[in-house]
């Protein structure tokens, strides 16, 4: 399959409520072991598979491990939240969704792709992995803010969600759009296991606790996943 094709994987972390944000920021307390599972997971690049693609034939030509890269795809306010030192995200390919030009955006790396909405940013790195000029791509990870969620749901290449379920309500201004626990929307919560599989490591079967002596925050990882 084409880049374009890609299933995409929506990764984000939201409270009973489905709040996601308050103010331009996380409305919780610094979560070290969920940031280190987005990392580890986004990171995480699936082994290749001979499709016949633009993607499996550049994988061929190189036939070397660590060849292919996923691709995290945000909007500039997700972008803009990251701290500078810390982007672009490391060892993953950057999309930025933004309907302002790239020199608006404060001079963003070479490396990183602007496009003005998902299917343009895919298109864009296709053509750049014909080129030679980016790597294969592994994953397709959908990060966030709550507008290029929204976008993503409505494309029909968005299969699976990594959802972190925050088991604490917090105030917030921002939320995920979709409510997965409505069957009408179609979404079905898998298996620990069937989560340990997509994500390629073990997960905790009892919910995690982390944040500060202040606030204590306990929250699991689910994957909820549509035909």
């Amino acid at each position: 399959m084409s880049v374009k094709q890609l299933p995409l994987t929506l990764i984000v972390a939201a409270t009973p409520k489905n709040g996601i944000g308050k103010n331009g920021a996380l409305p919780w307390p610094m979560l070290k072991k969920e940031m280190a599972y987005f990392a580890r997971v986004t990171k995480r690049v699936p082994m290749p598979t001979n499709t016949g693609s633009v993607q499996s034939d550049a994988w061929q030509q190189t036939n070397l491990e660590g060849t292919r890269r996923n691709v995290v795809i945000m909007g500039r306010k997700t972008w803009e939240s990251i701290p500078p030192k810390f982007r672009p995200l490391k060892d993953r390919t950057n999309i930025v969704i933004s309907t302002q030009d790239r020199s608006m955006l404060g001079g963003l790396p070479e490396e990183v792709l602007v496009a003005s909405d998902i299917m343009s940013g895919l298109a864009a790195l296709e053509q750049r992995v014909r080129d030679g000029s980016a790597l294969p791509v592994g994953r397709a990870f959908v990060i966030g803010g709550a507008s290029i969620y929204k976008a993503a749901m409505d494309l029909p290449q968005t299969k699976s969600i990594l959802m972190t379920r925050i088991h604490k309500d917090y105030e917030c201004d921002t939320f995920f759009s979709e409510d997965l626990e409505d069957s009408r929307a179609g979404w079905q919560l898998r298996t620990r296991k069937e989560l340990q599989d997509y994500v390629d490591e073990e997960v905790p079967e009892e919910p995690l606790t982390d944040g500060n002596d202040a606030d204590q925050v306990s929250f699991q990882f689910q994957l909820y996943q549509r035909p």
